[in-house]
């Protein structure tokens, strides 16, 4: 029984000379870091240094304190924008505020969501609320800002 299994399986017939398909792996020693940066301005990004591209939302907090959004005005796609520069708007029923970019570079991505379901902000801030994705020019910006422990720091201190 075993002869004849080995000459079917070293047989020249097609069908059984399939190639076994291989995990694809990454390189040895490559990793993919996400860093999550915040502003005094209740700003955040998180950072995908494999891609170079920032996602941009405001917090968790800047959302509850504004209360129900009811507008999102969104940079558009293309747009330059400098660490610090008007870059938006959220308005609420209770106030207005600016939107101000957290680190420079070019928008590559929007959230057109948020044109119909401003209240997205407010359901999930940091995720799906996200404002746009910018390509940052200058990822060392992200060290002149805030780690998740320093934001809440700077929250306690504001209550």
């Amino acid at each position: 029984m075993q002869s004849v299994l080995r000459r079917t399986l070293t047989s020249s017939s097609p069908l059984l000379r399939r190639q076994v398909p291989r995990a694809v792996s990454r390189p040895f020693g490559v990793r993919t870091l996400i860093t999550k940066k915040y502003t005094a301005d209740h700003e955040c990004v998180v950072f995908d240094d494999s891609t170079s591209i920032g996602t941009i939302s405001i917090t968790n907090y800047a959302q509850s304190s504004l209360g129900d959004i009811v507008f999102v005005e969104i940079p558009e796609k293309g747009t330059k924008v400098s660490m610090k520069e008007h870059m938006g708007a959220v308005e609420s029923v209770k106030a207005a505020s600016d939107i101000y970019a957290p680190v420079s570079g070019t928008v590559v991505e929007t959230n057109g969501e948020l044109v119909t379901q401003p209240g997205l902000i407010n359901r999930s801030a940091e995720d799906k609320g996200w404002i746009c994705k910018i390509e940052l020019s200058d990822p060392t910006e992200l060290q002149k800002l805030m780690d998740e422990k320093d934001y809440l720091a700077t929250l306690e201190e504001e209550a």
